[in-house]
């Protein structure tokens, strides 16, 4: 069996997580870990990665250094919601190098046809330099609004239109700049985060959008979007902070692809701080699931629930960490270019059943 040699960029929330599966799982070499925090600098892999055993690897500051060992791959995984010029910036550095990219930081990359053209055009220059592909996912964005609703439709005669819902409590969510500074939790309601800013969901989620069009070849008319808060009712504590009665509770918002002047393809947010926030908008028996919605011939609905009622929002990570660490095999064997699901194989984890 081959073994791929990655380096780990960045060991946040995912980003630890997948260092340990690199770590652990006999298909990778870890050869590297890049992390930001000064305090990380010397760390070991292990340690970094919550484990008991060390590595002899420890973490770095100095990108070249790392690249300067040819990883086949790096597992790119800093945050990326509030600097995404900067993570393009690492990326062109990493694909020039002639390594290959897996990465959860910037979502509009899911599907590179529907991000701007000028950082499009910037990544595959790169791709081309250094013979290197790139692939962006997650859970969502990610699988469960492209590659899901795709695999479901396989089931179809007729669509009318397909709805993917996260329905998800982010009270156990411990990244508080996406939470207070992203999305506005705990803002008061008059303020308008990042998120609300025109064209800001439609950046992340229209990519998405765009697949699913591309998948069943339709082409969309446009992409609108749509956002509303609800305010918590009594003052929350949370895994990231405090949110006071009266400020942003929960938030529901959308991105919806139009196709023949009718809305036909929407990936929805419903998203609490409390399950006693915004009672009328849609939930799940348990939170912590993305639903399908599949309107047509047949009708169908599929439910995937992540980890249990007391640990989602932790396996939500690891799924959207392993969605693309499976996939470093398949994008190293990749033609170079920007790729998405559409152009890989089934990532199936090599050997993960016998692991278990």
């Amino acid at each position: 069996m081959r073994r791929w040699r990655v380096v780990q960029w960045a060991t946040g929330g995912a980003g630890s997580l997948a260092l340990r599966a690199l770590v652990e799982r006999p298909e990778f070499e870890l050869v590297g870990v890049l992390v930001h925090a000064e305090k990380k600098q010397g760390l070991d892999a292990g340690e970094l990665a919550g484990l008991e055993r060390r590595t002899g690897i420890r973490a770095t500051r100095d990108a070249e250094a790392l690249l300067a060992l040819e990883p086949d791959c790096v597992s790119y995984m800093a945050h990326g919601e509030t600097r995404a010029r900067a993570c393009l910036d690492d990326f062109c550095q990493i694909l020039d190098s002639g390594a290959n990219v897996v990465t959860t930081s910037v979502p509009g990359l899911v599907y590179a046809p529907g991000t701007d053209a000028r950082s499009r055009e910037r990544l595959e220059r790169a791709c081309q330099a250094g013979g290197s592909s790139l692939f962006c996912s997650g859970i969502e964005p990610g699988f469960a609004g492209d590659l899901l609703p795709l695999t479901l439709a396989t089931l179809s005669q007729e669509i009318e239109s397909i709805r993917t819902q996260e329905l998800f409590s982010y009270a156990d969510y411990p990244v508080a700049t996406t939470l207070f500074e992203v999305f506005g939790f705990g803002k008061p309601l008059g303020f308008k985060p990042p998120l609300a800013q025109p064209g800001v969901i439609r950046s992340a989620w229209g990519p998405p959008i765009q697949m699913l069009a591309a998948g069943l070849g339709v082409e969309l008319d446009a992409i609108r979007e749509t956002f509303e808060v609800a305010p918590a009712e009594r003052d929350l504590e949370v895994v990231a902070g405090r949110i006071e009665a009266g400020t942003i509770g929960a938030l529901r918002f959308e991105a919806i692809g139009v196709v023949g002047g009718r809305d036909r393809i929407a990936i929805e947010h419903v998203n609490r701080m409390h399950a006693s926030v915004a009672p009328e908008w849609p939930r799940a028996a348990r939170d912590g699931v993305y639903r399908v919605q599949i309107e047509g011939r047949p009708r169908l609905c599929c439910e995937l629930a992540v980890g249990n009622p007391e640990d989602f929002s932790l396996q939500g990570m690891l799924a959207t960490a392993m969605r693309a660490v499976n996939a470093i095999p398949y994008v190293c064997e990749a033609a170079p270019g920007l790729v998405s699901a559409l152009d890989l194989p089934l990532t199936a984890p090599q050997g993960a059943l016998q692991r278990a």
